[in-house]
């Protein structure tokens, strides 16, 4: 038996078009072009599975994006800051150990 999600997708007209434009540009970061389909698929009335399926994705991905969209709307989809210390790469590895110039 297919799960239905109880988070109905309606767009308006400046949310569709949003999406659209976000789906259609191949420039765009990945996932913003994926989160835009999902969405756009959802509204057509198709399930998680069905959406997870034509993406080539997991359905607990689709099924998290259909909830913060339809909590959250269009600002649900971006991208959240992450916690805990940003990443620090030196340039370049090893140069700060002066032994191997002996």
């Amino acid at each position: 038996m297919p799960r239905t999600s109880p988070y109905s997708i309606v767009l308006s007209k400046t949310e569709k078009s949003a999406l659209l434009y976000c789906a259609a540009k191949y420039t765009l970061p990945y996932f913003q072009v994926l989160r835009s389909k999902m969405i756009l698929l959802a509204a057509e009335g198709l399930t998680n599975d069905a959406i997870a399926s034509r993406l080539d994705t997991c359905r607990e991905i689709v099924s998290m994006w259909r909830k913060r969209f339809f909590e959250q709307r269009l600002s649900g989809l971006e991208e959240l800051a992450r916690s805990g210390r940003p990443r620090v790469f030196s340039p370049r590895p090893g140069r700060s150990d002066k032994s191997h110039r002996l």
